[in-house]
């Protein structure tokens, strides 16, 4: 792992406490001597898109991270954040990005959301399950598609969560961490 790679982890609704992938993903940098940043974004479980979007913008002016690594509602957040000009990451990691047009009540200020034109990174994936309850592979790939991004879709994942099973994930920490 090179060790001027800051890594940015930025959760969905809820939050990502352990055993989920992302809990585990920073400890793994850490033991590793990287350097992460796993912030738990303000009132996780009923959250308002305007203060996290202050939040994270505070975030990334301060920590200016290399990679960035996004689970279900923290990508919607990074559309929004890229709906104006921001710095470029070398490094966007899209994991599980709920639909655009998603209806929950809870974290109605997050939708509808449109796609923004530029994504604000150099090297971006998305990675999707195909049996995601808040999006479908043909919304998935359309988005892929837009930003002529690659995209994996793996089985049976769920929202690719603790519930679905994604505690410790080798595969998304080898890409994170660039090990070959």
């Amino acid at each position: 792992m090179s060790h001027n790679n800051k890594i940015l982890i930025l959760h969905g609704w809820g939050g990502s406490d352990a055993p989920h992938w992302q809990a585990e993903l920073a400890a793994e940098i850490a033991k590793n001597y990287g350097t992460v940043s796993f912030p738990l974004l303000d009132n996780c479980h009923f959250p308002s898109k305007n203060r996290w979007v202050k939040q994270v913008k505070q975030i990334l002016e301060e920590f200016k991270p290399d990679t960035v690594v996004c689970h279900s509602l923290a990508n919607t957040l990074w559309f929004w954040l890229c709906q104006e000009e921001m710095p470029q990451v070398k490094r966007l990691f899209m994991v599980s990005p709920p639909s655009i047009t998603t209806k929950e009540a809870t974290i109605k200020t997050f939708f509808p959301c449109e796609m923004p034109e530029e994504l604000y990174a150099k090297e971006i994936q998305m990675i999707v399950s195909d049996n995601d309850p808040y999006i479908g592979v043909a919304e998935a790939e359309t988005m892929a598609r837009h930003y002529n991004i690659p995209l994996t879709i793996i089985k049976n994942a769920g929202h690719i969560n603790a519930d679905s099973g994604y505690g410790k994930w080798d595969f998304i920490e080898k890409r994170v961490m660039e090990q070959k």
